[in-house]
């Protein structure tokens, strides 16, 4: 399922426990493809506290709480880890992250704090949602096989990668407008993890965010570029974006296409993704300094010169996705709709 779809389920199992129909997630995929991003970020949504549990790192005590002597009798000290209405909100996502990488005794402990949200004596809080993800077998982490009683007490999704969510997503983060334009034009290479191989350092949501911290560090040391892509991306990968933001000295002068001035569209593919990227990068920072209609309208212009309609419209969408319904009152958007509307329609 694609992360966009996934937000949407976690953002709603949150707010069905105000009215008593959560039921507490797992959520499955291999290494970097988000799953803990997710979660994160419907919390900061809400302005909600996430505690995120590592299980596999953990004890079986370290749930359960440690014993102590009153009178003749044994009680529980409840750890301070666990939600607490008190010290951590009415409402918030109790996270248990690497749930598959936790030994069975661990596992074993978390059941009852699943299913029936208590340990003992101690009650989760009703306004807290509970969120568990983890690695496949396959994806040669550090797993073991979830137990059918404690696999029953989850509804369960496998999170997917999706282009179009992580751009959205790098937008909205600021992510380099050169990485964002490779990846739409080698979108298969978004994630790329062969288990059978075992790599070090491959393609994914999580090793591009690296790449783009490593454009930023390393963009004026072209010596130790190649090395730094590499390591973060993979040997491939590393190769052929080095070589893409290499090529991005080719590019159309941006400031003369939103001063509105006569500028052909490139003819190489690749440049025409990366003057896309650099268009919708410089629209978001347009809105954040007030004159986004304004750019909006010189981006929806260029937009309709592209001979590939369909670069037009992957454009436009981007932008969209990145400044939202405002876009459809520029006055430029109404000719430009009804150049593109047979392609849209076929």
């Amino acid at each position: 399922m694609r992360p966009a779809s996934i937000a949407t389920i976690i953002e709603q199992e949150f707010l069905s426990t105000s009215e008593g129909h959560h039921t507490p997630v797992m959520l499955w995929g291999p290494p970097g493809v988000g799953k803990s991003q997710l979660v994160l970020e419907v919390g900061q949504k809400h302005g909600i506290n996430v505690i995120d549990i590592r299980l596999s790192q953990m004890e079986p005590s370290d749930l359960r709480g440690i014993p102590f002597r009153t009178g003749e009798s044994v009680e529980w000290a409840v750890p301070g880890m666990l939600p607490n209405s008190e010290k951590h909100g009415e409402q918030g996502i109790l996270f248990l992250d690497e749930i598959t990488s936790a030994p069975p005794s661990v596992s074993a402990a978390a059941y009852q704090l699943i299913l029936d949200r208590r340990l003992g004596e101690y009650r989760v809080p009703d306004g807290w949602a509970i969120i568990a993800a983890g690695n496949r077998q396959g994806d040669r982490g550090v797993t073991y096989t979830m137990p059918a009683p404690l696999a029953n007490r989850f509804s369960h999704f496998e999170v997917e990668t999706h282009l179009d969510d992580w751009v959205s997503w790098a937008y909205a983060n600021g992510m380099d407008d050169g990485l964002i334009a490779f990846l739409r034009f080698r979108p298969e290479l978004l994630f790329d993890f062969d288990p059978a191989h075992n790599p070090v350092a491959f393609p994914s949501p999580r090793s591009w965010e690296f790449a783009h911290r490593a454009l930023q560090k390393f963009g004026d040391m072209p010596d130790l570029m190649l090395s730094a892509l590499q390591a973060c991306v993979g040997p491939a990968a590393g190769i052929e974006l080095n070589a893409f933001i290499s090529n991005l000295d080719q590019l159309p002068d941006i400031d003369a296409i939103l001063r509105g001035d006569e500028v052909p569209v490139p003819e190489g593919i690749d440049l025409q993704y990366a003057v896309a990227s650099a268009l919708v990068g410089r629209s978001i920072r347009a809105r954040d300094e007030g004159n986004g209609s304004e750019v909006y309208g010189k981006v929806l212009n260029y937009a309709g010169l592209f001979s590939q309609k369909e670069m037009g419209i992957m454009l436009v969408s981007d932008l969209h996705r990145a400044i939202g319904q405002e876009l459809f009152t520029i006055p430029e958007f109404s000719p430009w709709a009804q150049d593109v509307a047979k392609v849209m329609l076929y």
